[in-house]
């Protein structure tokens, strides 16, 4: 029997403790929750109470939970399945942003009047999660200043990975984004088989969420599993060996700084001659040799 009911957005029962009968986690519910940001250093009859507030909704796979731009009315915790955030450019390619597994914030967190979403949310199966309407939510936060906190540190935390991707956008071969990818993903929305990790994601999805083609994902997916790295479904990449991804990573990350390095060595012995050669004077050269000396020999 749900613990939860819904609660009238007109209602003042989440500020009036002698008003609200304060129920139990659920044990199914219990870990999500437990694990999610939000909830983080709240004690736990405060926990109960804003989990009493809350409804429980059902999705279905690929339902849309909201539209870019559609005004935000709820806070949603997912507490079984994964959604992912999307954005459509102006040709209709889909991005996806980031995946929610369990005890992840689906979309955005504003409680201001008239916020809009930046992005929309569609569920990749059957999910289940807790829901406030936004005011509500709002009432919660005012009454337990920790929730309000988490709210914001999980705001800060959207928008540093947002710039964290676009920066391995901007400046890592595709071979690394996905490897840095599917790390992430490990902990996120990975499901243990046996003595490995399935991730259920499609080689489009990935694509999607690493800023390339369709056939370069399959291509270099192809290369790992030759390697014994990965092992490729249908609908999904089985890691294999996960500590290979982050080498993958480390090790194209060396490759550019030794080829900076023989470009500087090289540079250097140039310099060098030409000093030697008196074909222009020491008292040009801007910055001394006695650095980069030992990056010739």
């Amino acid at each position: 029997m749900p613990y939860t009911r819904a609660v009238s957005q007109s209602s003042s029962l989440p500020l009036r403790q002698n008003r609200l009968e304060v129920k139990p986690v659920p044990s199914r519910w219990r870990q999500p929750v437990e694990l999610s940001q939000l909830f983080a250093a709240i004690p736990p009859r405060d926990l109960a109470e804003i989990l009493t507030a809350s409804r429980t909704m059902i999705f279905t796979p690929k339902q849309t939970l909201f539209y870019t731009g559609e005004k935000i009315e709820r806070v949603i915790l997912l507490t079984e399945g994964s959604v992912k955030i999307t954005q459509i450019d102006e040709f209709g390619s889909t991005v996806i942003l980031r995946l929610v597994g369990p005890g992840g914030v689906v979309g955005d967190l504003g409680v201001a009047r008239q916020s809009m979403h930046s992005a929309g949310a569609e569920a990749r199966g059957n999910c289940k999660a807790l829901v406030w309407d936004t005011a509500t939510f709002e009432a919660l936060s005012e009454r337990f200043p920790t929730l309000q906190r988490n709210t914001l540190r999980i705001l800060a935390r959207s928008l540093h990975d947002l710039e964290s991707r676009f920066c391995e956008i901007s400046t890592k071969r595709v071979a690394q984004r996905l490897a840095l990818e599917l790390a992430r993903l490990l902990p996120q929305v990975g499901r243990k088989v046996g003595d490995v990790v399935e991730i259920n994601l499609s080689r489009e999805e990935l694509a999607q969420m690493t800023a390339t083609t369709l056939f370069t994902v399959s291509r270099q997916l192809s290369i790992w599993e030759q390697q014994g790295i990965v092992s490729l479904r249908r609908l999904g990449v089985v890691i294999l060996n996960p500590l290979s991804l982050t080498t993958i990573s480390e090790l194209n990350d060396l490759a550019v700084d030794l080829r900076r390095l023989g470009h500087c060595a090289r540079s250097c012995q140039f310099v060098r001659l030409l000093v030697q050669a008196n074909e222009f004077e020491k008292s040009q050269l801007e910055t001394p040799l006695s650095p980069c000396d030992n990056l010739g020999d």
